[in-house]
């Protein structure tokens, strides 16, 4: 390696640490506030969409419908978002997902208004392109820094989502009165404003950057880009897709029918709406710790605590359904799926060379999403036929598969250490 190069790679490094001005840095403050934006809108759906199905829907077992096509039409677009980013460029292509966002949540608004549930469906749907693209922001701030940095980037992203999970639920509480005769309508409408406001600040402030090429063309040769195949079968590759799968497929799951549940157990709609708040603080306080707990213990102890986290919500979940016992369950299952989502992300940065990033990142997010597209659209009739014990009762058999997985990865990843070490023991 020539000395320019070295101190490129040693110079990138630097600049990837918190507090620099370096623009992949930069750009991961930047998406962390679009992040904070976008999952304040999220939240909404997250905290009235069942609800609203069920007052629109002309069969009650639909009721979770419009909220599943959010991850239905996540599922359909994440693996063309992937090549469109490639081919457009981060910036254009955030900003269109964005626009849909915005879209969405102004069809949703009409819906309300006009008692439309098709309709209704059509507007959540385009909030769920939307967040396709948002899902792509951790991965854009691990592609800008070096390997050692890459959860600590991913963690400052998933920081922008902590603010929005205490506002998000109060903004939901707030709004679905603004406009009395049509209850849940105002929701909709921030909705719409706050992914308007998400697209201008990505027009505004974010930057296409290629550091994570000049890291990698620091560090070694380029190489050249494997069949998708063989991508896949890295144990590297599996762990990131089962924590990823897993940890999303369990905490939608649960999320979706949790406000309904909490409902058909005698609690309030705004008991629904705090329960789902503090889900959500669950979820991104996290973020600012989880960076530094993988860097002091590794992934795999991070992401099987990930794993016990949500062991422990669907435990709690079957042994009451007291208003604390709701709130402690949720919370176990935000911070469950940080561990293992902030653990599969750095996983899956690690998974691919700059040439394959688009392949890569499109299957897996197009399996996790489709995955979690059926835990949602299953949610509401299992709810409505087994009840919630039932619904925690089935996310243990996932659960089991990804320790496994989760250890199976460790154990081939210690080996090829060992191998490493031996090879350059003998070669010295």
């Amino acid at each position: 390696m020539s000395l320019s190069k070295l101190h490129q790679q040693e110079d990138l490094g630097r600049a990837s640490l918190p507090g620099s001005h370096d623009s992949g840095y930069r750009n991961a403050r930047i998406l962390a506030i679009c992040q904070g934006l976008f999952t304040c809108a999220i939240s909404i759906d997250l905290t009235l969409t069942a609800l609203t199905g069920y007052q629109l829907a002309p069969d009650k077992s639909l009721a979770t419908l419009p909220f599943a096509l959010i991850t239905v039409a996540g599922a359909v677009v994440t693996w063309f978002a992937a090549f469109l980013i490639q081919r457009l460029g981060r910036r254009l292509s955030f900003a269109l997902g964005a626009l849909a966002g915005a879209i969405g949540g102004a069809i949703s608004v009409w819906s309300v208004f006009h008692g439309h549930f098709w309709s209704f469906c059509i507007g959540t749907a385009a909030v769920g392109v939307f967040q396709a693209f948002a899902q792509y922001y951790r991965l854009a701030a691990a592609d800008a820094v070096s390997a050692e940095f890459k959860s600590r980037a991913i963690s400052t992203v998933l920081t922008g989502g902590v603010i929005a999970a205490v506002l998000g639920p109060a903004l939901a509480s707030w709004s679905k009165d603004l406009f009395p005769t049509a209850l849940f309508s105002g929701a909709y409408l921030m909705v719409a404003l706050l992914s308007l406001l998400s697209m201008i600040v990505l027009l505004a402030f974010y930057r296409d950057t290629e550091a994570a090429a000049a890291v990698q063309v620091a560090a070694e040769p380029e190489l050249p880009a494997r069949a998708t195949s063989e991508i896949a079968r890295q144990p590297v590759f599996v762990a990131a897709l089962a924590n990823n799968v897993v940890g999303s497929m369990v905490m939608m799951f649960i999320m979706t029918a949790a406000p309904l549940a909490a409902v058909a157990c005698h609690h309030g709609i705004d008991d629904g709406a705090n329960i789902i708040q503090w889900h959500l603080v669950g979820m991104y306080a996290p973020s600012f710790f989880a960076g530094a707990l993988i860097k002091r213990f590794g992934l795999g102890p991070i992401v099987l605590a990930g794993v016990a986290l949500n062991l422990a919500c669907a435990l709690i979940a079957m042994a009451s359904t007291s208003l604390p016992a709701f709130y402690v369950a949720l919370l176990c299952l935000g911070v469950g799926w940080n561990f293992m989502f902030v653990g599969g992300t750095t996983l899956l940065a690690q998974s691919y060379r700059p040439s394959e990033r688009a392949r890569a990142q499109g299957l897996s997010e197009f399996l996790r999403y489709a995955a979690t597209a059926l835990a949602t659209l299953a949610a509401g009739p299992l709810l409505e036929h087994y009840g919630w014990s039932a619904l925690n009762l089935a996310i243990l058999p996932l659960l089991l598969i990804c320790a496994v997985v989760s250890v199976w990865w460790m154990l081939a990843n210690a080996a090829a250490a060992r191998n490493t070490a031996a090879n350059t023991a003998a070669a010295s």
